[in-house]
């Protein structure tokens, strides 16, 4: 399955401009407001009661003040759970970020979810080593390729090690800004549905790689969505295709992301599902990322329902 109707999200508390991140993540721009996290709570709100309201199944958890953690929004980065029962724990650059992973979150998803094994990779942070889950990868599950683009957040070698314990096939590349830069997190640059893929294809300079990521794609059949630089700049291939518990597909996404779109890529995305989009203007400021970094995909089984006496 390419798609979950069940989906982990993380309430903020403490939401702000993380310069630790900054570093490498050209996305982020640190504003003066006050009320940061005030407005991220509200844009957090509205993206998860858009998505209850078309029967998606959101398990919000409120981050808790201790320990500190600026940028807990964005779950994605340090778990993936997937089908067979395992989750992965990945390696993180920023120092303040690795203690989103010792929050209970887990626990509470066992309430619900079953998961029978854990892969840990977070013993890279020690060789400064890292690749933050599905923001350094966007993972075609249902054949097992995982794209990624590599950065002082996505290490090749680390890579491999995850690609070689779930049995995933890596497709490597490297991808840059218009302004050079690297991009810190492949997921800002491409989206894998179920049909279709939106990618910045020009953000991969080397023609060699573009063409071999493009062919990847289509090799699975993916009707291919080309944005450009500045469309990846407003968050627009930093959507996720999710399912509803009908089993209506939906892509989410920021307004920013939206309003970038061309009428004629809406209509090509439209064909295959509806577009959900809220403004995520604080959060894509401060934080550097949009919509679907917001989003932990759970794959896991369920706990069966407790028997009615």
């Amino acid at each position: 399955m390419q798609t979950t109707s069940h989906l982990l999200m993380i309430r903020p508390i403490a939401f702000g401009f993380n310069a630790e991140t900054a570093v490498n993540n050209a996305f982020q721009k640190a504003t003066d407001d006050w009320d940061v996290n005030e407005k991220a709570q509200q844009e957090f709100d509205q993206l998860a009661t858009l998505l209850s309201r078309h029967q998606v199944d959101v398990h919000v958890i409120q981050d808790q003040p201790q320990p500190y953690t600026p940028d807990s929004v964005f779950p994605n980065n340090w778990i993936s759970m997937h089908s067979d029962g395992q989750i992965v724990l990945y390696p993180m650059f920023a120092a303040n970020r690795r203690t989103e992973r010792t929050k209970g979150i887990i626990h509470q998803l066992t309430e619900q979810f079953i998961i029978y094994s854990r892969v840990d990779l977070t013993g890279y942070e020690k060789e400064h080593r890292f690749l933050e889950g599905t923001g350094s990868m966007v993972l075609d599950r249902v054949h097992q390729k995982a794209y990624a683009c590599l950065s002082p957040r996505t290490d090749e070698q680390v890579l491999l090690d995850f690609c070689g314990v779930l049995d995933f096939t890596p497709v490597i590349f490297h991808a840059t800004d218009g302004n050079g830069t690297p991009i810190y997190h492949t997921n800002v640059m491409m989206s894998v549905a179920e049909d279709y893929a939106i990618i910045a294809a020009d953000a991969i300079t080397d023609k060699t790689e573009r063409t071999q990521v493009l062919q990847a794609l289509k090799e699975t059949g993916k009707e291919i969505v080309r944005i450009s630089l500045e469309q990846m700049e407003h968050f627009a291939g930093n959507a996720l295709q999710v399912r509803n518990t009908e089993g209506q597909r939906f892509l989410v996404m920021s307004s920013a992301a939206y309003q970038s779109l061309s009428e004629t890529q809406k209509q090509q995305l439209e064909t295959y599902n509806p577009i959900l989009h809220t403004p995520l203007t604080t959060i894509e400021q401060n934080g550097g990322g949009s919509a679907r970094c917001m989003i932990a995909e759970i794959f896991l089984p369920r706990q069966p329902a407790p028997h009615a006496h």
